[in-house]
């Protein structure tokens, strides 16, 4: 019996292994929202570097605009996977990369309630409230993942951070809106929370080192050094945020001194856990200045310039990767 002889452009190519299913938003991974977070943070800084500085107005409110419709869109396609399968977000819990993307998924919601504060209050207040009930809601997720999953995932890392103490970014935007005693409530219940983290996390680094595809996560520790300051601010405790404001410039030297540590294992969808943490310092910079301007306004400002060019080349790559379709495979995002 002779076979036919098919011409090489007619025969059937074998499906390609781990291939992402056909279909619009299937494999959304939620590794898109941690630089979504970072540029938010980014605008926000250059909206206070026009008081600051007297940069343009218009510099911080283009990047606001544009995070914003990024957001919306980026929330849109992840939400679309999640109504197909329900079930989609719990198997994204269950890995480390899902849960750091839920956590700055639902915490971007605070940032994004304090871009429209100026425009529309109560479009941030329903926001805000919106976030604050979603990150309650992503946290139970969390910890429902971690509790039905193998022991060694319980270990304690720095996107607790984000999970649990996340909620101290709310008050970015509730402040501005009059709400004080409310981020006086989660100023008061986030803080012991991530002292706790600070303390566990420094425990287990004595004891065992980090991997370095993980090590980029060491960075968020960052975050909450950065927000408390600002809230403290925000809501009187001058000296307090004075406080965190040179502990925020010790943890960025320390932070410049293990940059080669920290990225040994090169680019990576991790390195979005670089972005907020870098915003946020900014933030904390030009808060405490109100208290004493020197050294901090400068500080603050050459951070910002530094910070940007980083946080848009990050989430530059990043989005790259998931329009490519490779985010979703790298990160073991759950497909419908």
């Amino acid at each position: 019996m002779t076979l036919p002889n098919t011409p090489p452009n007619q025969r059937l190519a074998p499906k390609p292994f781990n291939a992402a299913p056909k279909g619009l938003w299937r494999a959304t991974p939620l590794a898109i929202f941690p630089p979504i977070l970072g540029l938010f943070g980014i605008g926000l800084a250059w909206r206070a570097a026009a008081v600051h500085f007297g940069a343009p107005d218009w510099i911080g409110e283009m990047i606001l605009g544009a995070v914003s419709l990024l957001y919306i869109f980026c929330a849109i396609a992840y939400k679309a996977k999640v109504i197909r399968r329900p079930s989609a977000l719990l198997d994204d819990a269950k890995i480390l990369p899902g849960r750091a993307g839920l956590s700055a998924a639902t915490a971007s919601m605070f940032l994004f309630a304090a871009t429209l504060v100026p425009y529309w209050s109560l479009g941030a207040k329903i926001v805000l409230i919106a976030g604050l009930f979603a990150h309650a809601v992503g946290a139970l997720v969390i910890i429902r993942a971690l509790i039905l999953g193998p022991s060694e995932q319980r270990r304690v890392t720095p996107v607790w951070h984000l999970s649990f103490v996340g909620f101290i970014i709310a008050p970015v935007a509730a402040v501005p809106l009059g709400w004080h005693d409310l981020s006086a409530l989660i100023y008061a219940t986030t803080l012991p929370i991530a002292v706790a983290i600070w303390l566990i996390s420094a425990l287990q680094f004595m004891r065992a080192g980090v991997p370095a595809p993980l090590r980029p996560l060491l960075a968020i520790h960052m975050a909450p050094v950065s927000l408390f300051g600002i809230v403290s601010v925000l809501l009187g405790y001058d000296t307090i945020g004075f406080a965190f404001g040179w502990l925020g410039l010790t943890g960025l030297l320390m932070f410049l001194a293990s940059v080669r540590y920290l990225t040994q294992s090169g680019f990576s969808p991790m390195w979005g856990a670089f972005t907020f943490p870098m915003a946020a310092f900014a933030n904390l910079m030009f808060m405490v200045a109100m208290i004493m301007p020197m050294p901090f306004r400068i500080i603050g400002g050459i951070e910002l310039v530094l910070a940007t060019l980083a946080v848009v080349y990050i989430a530059y790559k990043v989005m790259q990767l998931w329009t490519k379709g490779t985010l979703s495979k790298l990160t073991n995002a759950s497909t419908v």
